[in-house]
């Protein structure tokens, strides 16, 4: 099939566009030790493997490209529209009618996945200079781990990958270690303080009506 312009092999797009989400990120998160490296690290490693496929190579389609074309035999894989899964999976009729339901005022249904990265966007700057009591006010403990699994979640539902998709599991595990040892150490350093804080701030889900704690 013919293309008036390319869809893949757009290699600055990929550059441009991974650079601006890291340097956001790092922006606000702002890693010091070496344990902050690791972390950004990972949501880097996202980033850069969600722009490759979804302007440099798109691994996903290629790998899949043989049961794609069987089961739709008119698909163009080579296309930028392939790349949405979902689309293609179940049906752009059957997006359109969830997305008018969880984003009525939405025109395009892959702006409607944006409801994970928004939220994420806004713990990364609203808790940006939070870290351990006194923390202000703050609704759960680890704003910045659930501000990445919000940003990366919405990108995987707009753009899932094979990479991505085993990626993701392997962050959950990652910043959810990272929270535990860092309240050991918070634990050691405190004490009682953060027992008290502990208790009535969860560490990753807000409760429902919960007025807003300080630290």
């Amino acid at each position: 099939m013919s293309h008036d312009q390319p869809a893949y092999g757009l290699w600055l797009l990929v550059i441009l566009n991974s650079a601006i989400f890291i340097l956001f990120a790092f922006s606000f998160f702002k890693p010091a030790t070496a344990r902050d490296w690791r972390t950004f690290g990972a949501f880097s490693a996202f980033i850069v493997a969600l722009f490759v496929e979804m302007y440099g190579f798109p691994l996903t389609i290629y790998l899949l490209s043989g049961w794609l074309q069987t089961r739709y035999p008119n698909l163009d894989i080579l296309s930028h529209d392939a790349g949405h899964l979902w689309s293609t999976l179940l049906g752009e009729k059957a997006i359109r009618t969830w997305v008018s339901c969880i984003s009525p005022a939405t025109s395009s249904w892959p702006m409607a996945f944006t409801c994970c990265p928004v939220p994420g966007v806004f713990f990364i700057t609203r808790n940006a200079s939070m870290r351990w009591p006194p923390l202000g006010l703050t609704r759960i403990r680890h704003p910045q781990y659930v501000a990445f699994v919000l940003i990366l979640f919405g990108f995987l539902l707009q753009w899932p990958t094979l990479l991505t998709l085993a990626m993701f599991p392997i962050l959950l595990v990652m910043y959810g270690r990272l929270a535990v040892t860092e309240e050991a150490e918070m634990r050691a350093q405190f004490g009682d303080d953060f027992e008290r804080y502990a208790q009535r701030t969860p560490r990753f889900i807000p409760r429902m009506g919960n007025g807003l704690t300080t630290g």
